[in-house]
């Protein structure tokens, strides 16, 4: 099949393929705007501190050419465009889930096309053509919106300082590649959404899984546990170090700490999100044992039928509540020890030395706010995408709605077994999350010292190895790092009013699905 063919197949359709041709290049242009920006602050270059060799460092003065420290300081730029990266989490899990809407029709439409002649191939990739067509187009235009807005957006301070990188492009060969990030996840997507469809000239056969899922997503999730606390153990356990130096093995320097603790979270976070499937099976086999009343009842054979579904769509949304529960938890750690820190020099004074440890508490702060800021929105996209998968869900089955309501189901009940289907799974889902990332986050610290004694030099160098020295005793100031319940159940309960909002508006769909009229064929 010559390829013009094959894009003119992948984009021909009725009303709701052009809905999700439309909703699949919006959310490939957001997440390829938010990858793009990513990758320009990931270009910017300078912000090196510069060892002086007296115990102390500097960064050169061109390097301050940005109003936030942010973005001139080297060793805090990878965590802005990590949280760019996962802000493009949420929003790729809606293009996966617009890739779902209308999928009936669409089955309609492949079986036609087979009955014309396609074969099982070539319908499979008329339906992958048609999600990449779409997200290379939304990529495209995410590009063009960063191009705009680096004009629209280039502002400068009294000292000639940008407050954006509008300076920066990334390289062509980078640009090229974040282009095709998008369309190729789409793609990949499609095709694993695909894998168990079989297009026949008569309709489409789906094969259904019959062994519920297992938790090895634990073994994942214990793994990525690990990874995250190696760095850690390895700086304060002498002993694991003297092990490893014996065994020739050299502790991890910062970079590879670095990738390991983020290796560490994403392990933790696939392993949470995979491990829906087991909990919403085990959630189904609890409903069906202990369930009283047909709600319940029939939500439990749902789960235990499909409950790869939580998986689907509630992935985005719990990723997005880890990485909350994690900011939550460090920015607490960094309160306490601006906390210990002010202690310390109400101990001490300024006649002490107490004075020169000083801080900004309120730019490490705002960097945390910042954070918390990308993980809101990436939970009210997450919810946006639940909201598509559930409607599209409920459009697919409004036959089996009518005929249960001709049957003399009332309309009541099916919304309650929406509900317990969506809530079962998602609260144990919910409290896993936060618990796993507040979980890494402690691991580094529970407790803060400050202070303590240290040498200093007593004929005005700074260089320990070589002057004269006299210690001196400060005293040490040691905090327990609290657990933040209250930012966390404001989280945990902010992720699940955005659900149970999604459920009421899905009921009102239902309501207007379950007619019956919905029952004539044609």
């Amino acid at each position: 099949m010559r390829a013009p063919v094959l894009v003119r197949l992948s984009l021909a359709g009725n009303r709701t393929d052009r809905l999700r041709t439309g909703l699949t290049v919006v959310s490939s242009a957001l997440a390829g705007l938010a990858l793009m920006s990513a990758a320009v602050v990931a270009s910017i270059s300078g912000g090196e501190w510069i060892d002086q060799g007296d115990g102390g460092s500097i960064m050169l003065q061109d390097d301050f050419r940005y109003t936030s420290p942010l973005l001139n300081e080297a060793g805090l730029r990878p965590g802005v465009a990590f949280v760019l990266i996962m802000l493009a989490i949420p929003v790729l899990a809606l293009a996966a889930q617009s890739i779902r809407l209308g999928a009936p029709a669409r089955d309609r439409r492949l079986a036609a096309l087979r009955l014309n002649g396609a074969t099982p191939r070539e319908t499979v990739l008329i339906a992958g053509a048609e999600t990449a067509v779409a997200s290379l187009l939304g990529s495209i235009l995410g590009f063009g919106a960063l191009l705009v807005l680096r004009v629209l957006l280039e502002r400068r301070d009294r000292m000639n300082r940008l407050v954006l990188p509008t300076d920066v492009l990334p390289h062509p060969l980078v640009i090229i590649a974040v282009l095709l990030v998008v369309p190729v996840l789409a793609g990949v997507i499609s095709a694993v959404l695909m894998r168990r469809v079989v297009v026949t000239p008569l309709g489409v056969v789906r094969r259904i899984r019959e062994r519920g899922p297992k938790p090895w997503p634990g073994i994942v999730i214990v793994l990525g546990l690990v990874l995250f606390a190696l760095p850690t153990l390895l700086k304060r356990d002498d002993a694991l170090v003297e092990f490893l130096t014996d065994l020739r093995l050299p502790a991890p320097q910062r970079t590879l700490s670095i990738q390991l603790m983020i290796a560490g979270v994403l392990l933790v976070t696939a392993g949470i999100v995979l491990g829906t499937g087991w909990i919403s099976y085990a959630a189904g086999r609890l409903l069906r044992r202990f369930g009283r009343g047909p709600a319940t009842l029939m939500a439990g054979a749902r789960l235990m039928a499909d409950p790869w579904n939580g998986s689907r769509t509630t992935g985005a949304l719990i990723a997005a509540v880890i990485v909350g529960a994690g900011t939550l938890a460090y920015r607490q750690m960094m309160s306490t020890e601006f906390a210990a820190m002010d202690r310390f020099n109400a101990l001490t004074g300024p006649e002490d030395g107490g004075a020169g440890y000083a801080a900004e508490p309120e730019f490490y702060l705002g960097a945390a706010r910042l954070v918390m800021v990308a993980v809101v929105v990436g939970l009210t996209v997450a919810a946006a995408g639940v909201l598509i998968a559930m409607v599209e869900g409920i459009v697919a089955r409004r036959r089996t709605y009518a005929a249960l309501t001709a049957g003399g189901v009332p309309r009541g009940i099916l919304g309650r077994v929406l509900l317990w289907h969506t809530v079962t799974p998602l609260v144990p889902a919910l409290l896993l999350a936060i618990g796993a990332g507040t979980g890494l986050v402690r691991i580094l610290e529970t407790e803060v010292s400050y202070g303590g004694g240290y040498d200093v030099c007593t004929d005005g160098t700074t260089d320990l190895s070589t002057c004269a020295t006299k210690y001196i005793e400060y005293p040490d100031v040691v905090m327990p790092v609290p657990v933040p319940w209250a930012d966390l159940a404001l989280l945990g309960g902010g992720a699940l009013a955005a659900m149970l909002l999604v459920v009421g508006v899905s009921v009102l769909v239902l309501r207007s699905n379950t007619d019956l009229e919905e029952l004539r064929v044609g």
